[in-house]
């Protein structure tokens, strides 16, 4: 799940995080309050949407009065920002933060995610602040610094210090530099984190380390520990079709392709997708109805699939372990009868209660295409899309 930038900065505020003063605003006068009431010389006007690279499209402005606030706020508020994590569709901009400007010395990164390598959290530094992280990766990997945490624990105030010195923040700095990543890193484990990511991190005129912007995701798995963070959803940054789905519990994820696919377990969705892609066509979504579906859950799962109009076939692949194949066969005709089927499905099944599964869909007098095995199953559904 992700938050807005604002929501994220009050998040670590909790924490001792020092951020500048902010307010959101959702019209061109509430900007305008917002900057009357910060009362500094420089305002900055920035876009929240649930995507990186705004500044590059046009949806971070610095403002130096009023007038600017009002012109900015309303050239952004309603603009569509289309940038290199938003796709080609944008995002609309339905929100501002408004903020108090402030007298950047230098700019730095650091972020904290979990490393699947060695299943811990890893505190990431780098002094090339303000760039995307992924190029910073590819043009100057040896500017990135990590320190890998032992979570029984905790980041350690050395590994901190020797981040703050390695990022070469000023000497007189470091012990601040460092309460800020530990407070971060305090802050990650607490709220159940995926990602805590500062960029930049910037040293101030004044001697204050601050974080400029933020960006928080958390696992989705742990949101029932956590009403305060479920509280920040904001649903239209937000694919319908993942709304509904996550009414239900079922795991989906909208893409670009015409094929859309139903599995149960998330290694098996993924491998379907790929073998969907190597037969040559293209999975419209992922999605996981998940071990013990029932018919219902079912039924729903295959209106999402439906429900997108880039679909142009459908492939259930399920292997029955706990999930009953017949369970499966009745979900996907009572949505088929409901919906009325009208693009082709195929659908391979194999496992507990293969045979009556197979049967009913055999019986159903709808026009599905059995499959033997994935592979054919792929080959089929791309053969019938295209």
């Amino acid at each position: 799940m992700n938050i807005h930038e604002y929501q994220g900065k009050e998040v670590l505020k909790q924490y001792g995080v020092s951020v500048p003063e902010g307010k959101v605003a959702f019209t061109v006068d509430e900007a305008v309050e917002a900057a009357k009431a910060l009362g500094t010389s420089v305002v900055v006007v920035k876009a929240q949407i649930h995507a990186g690279g705004r500044g590059k499209a046009g949806g971070v402005k610095v403002a130096k009065n009023l007038d600017e606030v009002k012109a900015y706020a309303s050239e952004i508020l309603g603009k569509t920002l289309i940038t290199h994590q938003t796709g080609p569709e944008g995002k609309e901009v339905k929100r501002l933060l408004i903020e108090q400007g402030c007298d950047i010395k230098k700019e730095y990164y650091v972020g904290a995610v979990v490393d699947r390598a060695t299943g811990r959290v890893v505190l990431m530094a780098s002094e090339e602040g303000g760039t995307e992280i992924e190029e910073v990766a590819a043009h100057s990997p040896e500017k990135i610094f990590k320190e890998i945490v032992d979570p029984a624990i905790g980041l350690q105030p050395f590994q901190a210090k020797r981040l703050a010195f390695n990022i070469n923040i000023p000497k007189e700095l470091v012990n601040k530099a460092a309460s800020f990543m530990i407070a971060l890193y305090t802050a990650f484990v607490d709220k159940d984190c995926s990602i805590a990511e500062i960029n930049p991190l910037v040293v101030t005129g004044d001697g204050n380390v601050m974080a400029l912007d933020a960006k928080l995701n958390f696992d989705s798995n742990a949101l029932y520990r956590h009403a305060d963070i479920v509280a920040l959803r904001d649903l239209d940054e937000e694919d319908e079709k993942e709304i509904q789905a996550s009414k239900f519990d079922l795991s989906y994820i909208a893409l670009d392709g015409n094929i859309g696919c139903m599995v149960n377990g998330a290694g098996l969705a993924m491998a379907t997708m790929d073998i969907i892609k190597y037969y040559g066509g293209d999975p419209a979504n992922f999605l996981d109805v998940g071990g013990g579906a029932t018919k219902e859950k079912v039924t729903e799962a295959f209106k999402i699939i439906l429900s997108d109009d880039k679909v142009k076939g459908i492939f259930v692949n399920i292997f029955g372990g706990i999930m009953k194949c017949d369970v499966i066969a009745d979900g996907v005709i009572a949505a088929a009868r409901e919906l009325g089927l009208d693009r082709p499905l195929v659908v391979r099944l194999e496992g507990t209660n293969v045979e009556l599964g197979k049967k009913m869909l055999n019986e159903s007098g709808l026009n599905i295409v059995a499959a033997d095995s994935m592979a054919d199953g792929a080959q089929k559904i791309v053969a019938l899309v295209k």
